[in-house]
């Protein structure tokens, strides 16, 4: 869910409070912002395809000269329905600013004698974990809008079941800080030796020598999961393009057990969602 690092749009503007206690969560933001207004529609004949299985699970894709774009969710949470419109409501968001950029780009293209190539976002939301109470979601989006390559990102959502209400799975947490802080060296060392195995080989040039130090929490994306399936016990830890490593090296992704020194960074309205790996 990059100019330098993706980040910005790593955390759903889907955050709300688990309770009407509780004030909303606090979360980086990182979906790409909403139109004001709904974009121009396209000139070129689009060819589209909706589809909505009785399971809940729910697919998009539409391709035209102007853009491509698609965008899925699965039927876990599809069959939630207040998740289901949220998404909906992100899915008609995302293709607005996708048509308003993509008329723009070409505008631009056309007025400077260069050719034009067509935008694309595009996002497909997982399940990461489905808890009794808990669902624990990433979206992988990747977009074009004009230049050398596209890019790509993470973004999470952790849905309260009882509550009826979503929020970025580092809301979860004290505060980014706080959570990297608990990991300490075991963040350091995962993300070197991922580092060394792809770059095995390699000579540290001038591009690599900007890339070698620890990343903290507070530049990733983080999510939460479950190996018995009752709680969340483990810890995702993603950092996008150009974060950990130049954008040849593609994203990271580091998993950890959750520890005592994890436990105590929950905060204590969510306490009960987890316990320490066994």
């Amino acid at each position: 869910m990059k100019l330098r690092p993706f980040l910005p749009l790593l955390c759903l503007a889907l955050a709300a409070c688990p309770s009407g206690k509780e004030s909303p969560p606090s979360g980086r933001p990182t979906a790409a912002p909403s139109l004001a207004a709904p974009a121009p529609q396209p000139t070129a004949t689009a060819t589209a395809k909706v589809t909505a299985a009785p399971s809940g699970a729910n697919a998009v894709k539409e391709t035209n000269d102007l853009y491509s774009f698609a965008y899925t969710w699965p039927a876990a949470a599809g069959n939630i329905p207040a998740l289901a419109q949220q998404l909906e409501g992100e899915l008609d968001k995302r293709k607005a600013d996708l048509i308003a950029n993509a008329n723009k780009g070409k505008a631009q293209s056309e007025s400077n004698g260069f050719p034009y190539n067509p935008h694309y976002f595009s996002e497909k939301w997982k399940v990461v974990a489905n808890l009794p109470h808990w669902l624990s979601l990433t979206g992988d989006f990747s977009t074009y809008t004009g230049g050398a390559h596209g890019n790509y990102g993470r973004e999470t959502i952790v849905w309260d079941k009882q509550v009826g209400r979503g929020f970025p799975a580092i809301a979860m947490f004290t505060s980014p800080r706080a959570l990297s802080d608990a990991l300490g060296d075991k963040l350091c060392k995962a993300l070197d030796a991922a580092r060394a195995k792809k770059r095995k080989g390699q000579p540290k040039g001038d591009i690599l020598a900007d890339f070698q130090k620890c990343v903290g929490v507070d530049q990733a994306t983080v999510l939460v999961g479950s190996s018995n399936g009752k709680t969340f016990n483990r810890v995702g830890v993603w950092f996008g393009p150009y974060v950990a490593g130049p954008y040849v090296e593609g994203a990271y992704e580091l998993t950890f057990g959750v520890d005592q020194a994890v436990l105590e960074t929950v905060k204590p309205a969510y306490k009960a969602a987890f316990s320490r790996v066994r």
